[in-house]
């Protein structure tokens, strides 16, 4: 593996260190730009506080089910300040995010760190309640707005969108409307849409890895089936043949049978790999990681391949390389042992971390920094 520098580590630590909110135990992504606690970014915080040797590492994680409801829901956002209108709860959104915190467990306890017993009940409430209140017919796990995939202005939700990704106010209009548009529980969670219901690759393939942690660290059996079962309609019903990679499926608007904006191929598509029980479709999905024509690039991995019409190197979810879509493709290629793969995304994400400055995502083809400057989730950097 590509070896990080002294430097590189303390700066990682210094971002961190410099948003660390003890009152919260958490970091905000970034204090001016991003001022509340964010679900899969604490996790990534978390799994980088660790490879520091911080035992902020633990208090981070747990923190993120600080605002967790008793059903086992937990928020993409919990309030550090005035409520910011993501539903109806008044301290927290309504929206959830990708599981990431099973795995995040796993990492904590492998690098030496004790996780609370009573974090790892948090965790297994949270995937039941996933599995409980958020699975299609087909079995797919669904989300009711862009905010829960991680990726909220992806080209793939542009056939629910219908505005330029460069309109910013058009996009919040309708980031509104979905919100509008969202049903809510007795408990004010989100739980259906009249106008956006899809099945990501990326999000069931981590709800797969995230079953798969919690099993491997509990011993719980109920998750190993659960993750067989989901893993197998992942590639029964989301494997795209003719791109290669896994797509997402629409349940409620963004057209159907194919062909639309949900079928793009995007990086999320190679998460795939962190599910599918098919090592040979695991691995021509990663070796577009590597493929200059794909997701290859100087300061990789592109998120939009670059022959796409779609591709933009320096807008927001159109093209860029974000740090912990890095990882979890590094993640992905352990899992298989690619570590050409491993090797080659660290090498990229060492670089691109410096180049741009602890940047929130940056251009893959120059490594510039771009959105928020520093961004926690970039000192994912210690990791490799």
């Amino acid at each position: 593996m590509s070896p990080v520098g002294v430097g590189l580590r303390r700066r990682a630590w210094n971002v961190l260190d410099g948003s660390w909110l003890p009152d919260a135990d958490c970091c905000p992504p970034n204090r001016q730009v991003y001022p509340h606690q964010w679900l899969w970014d604490s996790c990534f915080h978390a799994i980088a506080w660790a490879a520091l040797g911080d035992e902020r590492a633990v208090t981070e994680l747990t923190s993120c089910f600080a605002a967790q409801l008793e059903g086992g829901f937990v928020p993409h956002m919990r309030y550090l300040g005035p409520t910011v209108g993501r539903g109806p709860l008044p301290d927290r959104s309504s929206f959830t995010q990708p599981p990431v915190f099973a795995h995040t467990a796993r990492v904590l306890v492998d690098r030496g760190f004790a996780v609370p017993r009573s974090t790892l009940d948090a965790i297994g409430r949270a995937l039941d309640w996933l599995w409980r209140e958020r699975r299609t017919d087909d079995g797919l796990v669904f989300i009711v707005h862009p905010w829960e995939s991680g990726a909220d202005d992806s080209p793939r939700w542009d056939d629910w969108i219908g505005v330029p990704a460069y309109d910013k106010e058009a996009y919040r209009a309708v980031d509104r409307r979905l919100v509008d548009a969202a049903e809510f529980d007795a408990a004010g969670v989100a739980c259906w849409s009249r106008e956006f219901v899809v099945a990501p690759a990326a999000f069931n393939a981590l709800v797969v890895h995230a079953l798969r942690e919690y099993a491997a660290l509990t011993g719980d059996g109920l998750s190993v089936a659960r993750a067989d079962e989901l893993g197998a309609a992942c590639d029964a019903s989301l494997w795209d043949d003719r791109e290669q990679l896994w797509a997402d499926r629409p349940v409620v608007g963004g057209g159907a049978g194919g062909g639309g904006s949900s079928g793009w191929p995007t990086l999320d598509g190679v998460l795939g790999a962190l599910a599918t029980p098919d090592e040979a479709r695991a691995n021509v999905a990663l070796d577009q990681v590597l493929d200059e024509a794909r997701f290859a690039a100087p300061f990789g991995v592109r998120y939009v391949p670059r022959g796409h019409p779609a591709y933009l190197p320096d807008q927001y979810w159109r093209g860029p390389a974000w740090p912990q879509l890095n990882y979890l493709v590094w993640v992905a290629a352990q899992r298989w042992g690619r570590l050409d793969v491993c090797e080659t995304v660290a090498r990229w994400s060492i670089a691109a971390t410096e180049s741009s400055a602890l940047a929130e995502y940056w251009n893959p083809e120059t490594g510039g920094g771009l959105g928020a400057v520093p961004q926690g989730w970039a000192a994912l950097a210690a990791t490799y």
